[in-house]
């Protein structure tokens, strides 16, 4: 039976396991190789103040536990504020508690900034002068671009690092890890397999929800007298239902399936449970925002254009701010394009006149719109009886576009929903126009 005291540590299971070396970092390789800025920076033996850096990437990443590590590899005093909390007079304190650390000592602390993006102007600039004369060396946390949130100044000065969101790979160790170090679970648990890939999936390649989840899960697990952690334990512990398929798995294509046929269907309501229960399931923002894009063009094209603008943008917007402030602009662009007019008029045309192409109807372009601005063209007949339509009054010229093969064919047409109600008729009279079928 395992013990209660496990559950009793001062702090929480993922601030316990936080690593001392750079070599028990997980993941975050592709920054942490040989002779990388960060391994040097970590180096104790290095000379010079140290370069500032600013960790880019989403939570659990492990901003916080590099910035601690390079400190306490490097010996330099680790000082940590929150952007949240932090004021420009708290900053002004640091600095000056970090050059008299510097006297003293001859190497500059390390101050954690944390969440950098919640800085003012004003407040970024109060960094600016510690930074440019050594008094500290930087390591700046955001989640957001830092072209876009940190002032020029300050990111000229610093290396901009990016890190990712770990592998399942990764997450794996990290719980195999805590399940056996005595800082952790001290292995009077086992962890079944299904529980394990449960945890995995949960943590959508956060190390910190990873680590969290685990604490939570062993702690249902004590409460019942048991040393084993199943999947029970996991949907009790959790608090959420789980979302019960993976990336590759047939539930991933039913519930986006799902999805985008209740945006099509107009059911506001159904559309957002199914997104939510993608992002729950940790799927990719990124898959998200594309099926939308592409839905936006195909099922409602022309009844209303700026559906297809809102759905780029959202996939904009989640590129620059990431997860999980990304569920935001995903859920407005949802809705929207649940409750907008339906066309598929613009699909269905491409799709006819694709097929008529691959049937062999496709006939040489009409001399008269053959590119007429090389020599010799003039004597092929090309460009000859070309009407430019801006010199009629209408902007309009009867005039065959194209090639006799499907001359008449009508491969767009709208429907009677949104702004395509308008461009029945505006379709209908340019085609008689440009036919010589009269006004």
């Amino acid at each position: 039976m395992a013990s209660d005291a496990l559950f009793s540590a001062p702090v929480p299971l993922a601030v316990a396991l936080r690593p001392s070396k750079v070599d028990d970092v997980v993941g975050q390789d592709h920054v942490l190789g040989e002779g990388s800025p960060l391994r040097l920076l970590a180096d104790p033996d290095r000379e010079g103040p140290g370069t500032s850096v600013i960790l880019w990437g989403p939570p659990g990443t492990g901003k916080t536990t590099l910035a601690s590590v390079i400190a306490r590899s490097s010996g330099r005093k680790f000082v940590e504020l929150s952007a949240v909390t932090a004021g420009v007079k708290d900053v002004r304190d640091v600095m000056s508690d970090a050059r008299i650390e510097g006297e003293l000592t001859g190497r500059a602390p390390v101050l954690f900034l944390d969440e950098i993006h919640r800085f003012s102007k004003a407040q970024q600039d109060a960094l600016l002068p510690g930074v440019e004369n050594g008094l500290v060396v930087l390591i700046a946390a955001t989640t957001e671009n830092p072209s876009f949130s940190v002032i020029s100044p300050l990111l000229s000065r610093s290396l901009v690092v990016t890190l990712r969101p770990l592998d399942d790979e990764h997450i794996g160790v990290l719980l195999d890890r805590a399940t056996a170090d005595p800082r952790g679970l001290a292995g009077a648990f086992q962890v079944s397999a299904e529980a394990r890939a449960q945890l995995v999936r949960l943590a959508a390649g956060d190390a910190r929800k990873a680590l969290t989840a685990l604490e939570a899960v062993a702690g249902v697990a004590s409460a019942a007298g048991l040393d084993t952690i199943d999947p029970e334990h996991v949907a009790l512990a959790i608090d959420r239902a789980l979302v019960r398929y993976d990336s590759n798995g047939d539930q991933h294509y039913d519930v986006t399936s799902a999805f985008i046929k209740s945006v099509r269907g107009s059911d506001v309501d159904a559309a957002v449970h199914y997104l939510a229960r993608m992002i729950e399931a940790g799927e990719d923002a990124r898959f998200i925002a594309r099926r939308l894009i592409i839905l936006a063009a195909e099922d409602i094209g022309l009844a209303d254009p700026s559906a297809l603008n809102l759905a780029v943008s959202a996939a904009q917007a989640i590129a620059l701010i990431g997860m999980p402030e990304g569920r935001i602009p995903l859920a407005e662009v949802t809705v929207y394009l649940a409750l907008a007019p339906k066309s598929n008029a613009a699909y269905v045309a491409i799709n006819e006149a694709q097929a008529d192409i691959r049937d062999g109807r496709i006939g040489e372009v009409p001399h008269h719109l053959r590119d007429a601005h090389y020599a010799g063209a003039e004597r092929l007949g090309h460009g000859q009886g070309y009407l430019y339509p801006h010199d009629d009054p209408s902007g309009i010229v009867t005039q065959a576009y194209s090639p006799e093969a499907v001359r008449g064919a009508e491969y767009y047409r709208p429907s009677a929903r949104g702004l395509e109600k308008e461009l029945q008729e505006r379709t209908r009279h340019i085609r008689r126009i440009v036919r010589g079928q009269g006004d």
